[in-house]
């Protein structure tokens, strides 16, 4: 069954093509979706919800998050829900957008030692978590979402992302 149709938008040179950005992300994200339904039973609506992908830069993310989020500066990875969800609840058919920047992306891997792929994939879930009703803005909720991060990299071969560090 698939859960999930995934739409991708490339705004920005430095990312690959659309077919090779579609591939990486499906590898990624239909594994995560899997993970929700059969671990955390997140219920999914019978025909694929779908997700919205933009690969942008530092630029177009910086004015996002200055209008979205009245922040002005450039950020990693942002999501926007297409409707309110709370962990667990049934998403529609439309899920929503995350957007993520390459220069902020390709900074924080080499500031973190990791491969610019796994940061990304370590991105992808976080947004895709984002859009489920998950958040780090209290301890509890951080603990929460980071463990759920946490164990679904795990299940894509890659190492706890916050191991050692508080929740944010």
């Amino acid at each position: 069954m698939t859960l999930l149709d995934i739409q991708i938008s490339v705004e920005a040179e430095r990312w690959s093509s659309e077919e090779e950005l579609l591939t990486f992300s499906s590898q990624v994200l239909n594994p995560a979706a899997e993970f929700l339904r059969e671990k955390e039973e997140q219920p999914f609506p019978k025909m694929p919800t779908e997700l919205s992908l933009v690969f942008t830069d530092d630029a177009a993310i910086r004015e996002i998050n200055a209008e979205w989020r009245d922040k002005d500066k450039a950020t990693n990875v942002l999501s926007f829900p297409a409707y309110p969800l709370e962990p667990g609840g049934m998403p529609g058919p439309m899920l929503g957008d995350i957007v993520i920047a390459h220069e902020t992306v390709a900074r924080e891997a080499l500031d973190l030692e990791k491969s610019f792929e796994d940061h990304l994939t370590h991105l992808l879930v976080h947004g895709f978590l984002h859009l489920f009703g998950y958040d780090h803005i209290e301890t509890d909720e951080a603990e929460e979402m980071e463990g759920l991060e946490t164990r679904i990299l795990a299940a894509l071969g890659l190492s706890d992302p916050y191991a050692g560090q508080d929740p944010l």
